[in-house]
């Protein structure tokens, strides 16, 4: 398990736990009553570091290494029957960008998301999360699809952005998320995004349009990450956590300026503490989602849909 700096507390007594459960198996020295003791103060500590998680703190833990990504989420859902689909049918298959055919229950979706890797070369394999312009084509004729045969699509978002090289600005970029944004709004089909990790700037809102938006709540949405944003207004790194404040980033700011639906909790100390716990709340988001949404009927989906999007922000005159 890795610690972030402001876990360190934390990490210091689960060590002392483990080295004082070794020196009672190992010896006949009765140590019940001291693992209790450091049990009890594991739980306190970890509530006083999460209650009071400030942004900066949550945009860590979003990052943190051992984090599920949209792969674990799918698996962890379909149990075995997801079916990926591949390539934009134009330049190649974007490896950071993932979609394709699965079951929650009885009920099928298509699923689309950014994927990272677990280490150095897979990292590089999903190009760390960034997708270029042919992985939003993909999502975009992955989408069609699912509009095609009625089919309700399920958007996972975690990414640090869309690919900023050349040879992505050369193939369109930028053209191929506001295509992604034109034609989500007119889709007919149920659409459900949903941030797991990171959310940010264009690349996400890429496949960002949905009837219901939800957010994991050791996640962040925003239009520029804290550290770009420090780098701009200070030429310096050193105020990413005054930049995360500033940001409104979090799932809470989020919610309470009206700009998704629902905070989905995690347990204590993030998603990576406890996998299992994490994929049965996001699941039941997702159905009791569904469900509200199924029973709408196309042509007002769609206006809501649009209405959504519309009325957010404040606009004068």
């Amino acid at each position: 398990m890795e610690y972030l700096d402001f876990e360190e507390p934390l990490k210091e007594l689960e060590d002392q736990l483990r080295e004082c459960k070794i020196i009672g198996h190992k010896s006949d020295v009765d140590v019940s009553e001291t693992c209790k003791k450091i049990q009890f103060k594991i739980k306190q500590t970890k509530k006083d570091i999460y209650k009071n998680i400030t942004p900066w703190q949550r945009v860590q833990l979003s990052r943190h290494p051992s984090r599920p990504y949209t792969l674990d989420y799918i698996d962890a859902l379909t149990d075995g029957t997801f079916l990926e689909l591949h390539g934009d049918r134009n330049i190649k298959d974007d490896k950071a960008m993932i979609g394709g055919l699965g079951k929650i229950g009885e009920q099928t979706f298509m699923f689309i998301g950014q994927q990272k890797g677990y280490n150095t070369k897979t990292r590089q394999y999903r190009n760390f999360g960034m997708s270029n312009p042919e992985g939003y084509r993909k999502a975009l004729r992955l989408m069609k699809s699912a509009e095609k045969f009625s089919i309700p699509i399920l958007c996972l978002i975690d990414t640090p952005g869309a690919y900023p090289g050349l040879e992505a600005e050369e193939r369109g970029q930028g053209e191929a998320i506001a295509k992604n944004l034109y034609e989500m709004f007119k889709l007919k089909t149920q659409i459900m995004c949903i941030v797991i990790g990171e959310g940010a700037s264009g690349g996400a809102l890429g496949i960002g349009i949905g009837d219901h938006v939800m957010m994991l709540e050791n996640t962040w949405y925003s239009v520029i990450s804290p550290e770009s944003c420090s780098s701009i207004l200070w030429r310096s790194w050193d105020y990413k956590e005054r930049a995360a404040e500033a940001l409104k980033l979090t799932p809470q700011d989020m919610k309470k300026n009206k700009l998704i639906d629902k905070i989905i909790s995690e347990p204590m100390g993030g998603a990576h503490r406890n996998r299992v716990k994490t994929y049965e709340n996001v699941k039941n988001a997702i159905i009791s989602s569904f469900d509200s949404l199924k029973n709408i009927k196309i042509d007002k989906l769609i206006d809501l849909r649009l209405k959504k999007f519309t009325s957010m922000g404040v606009y004068r005159s």
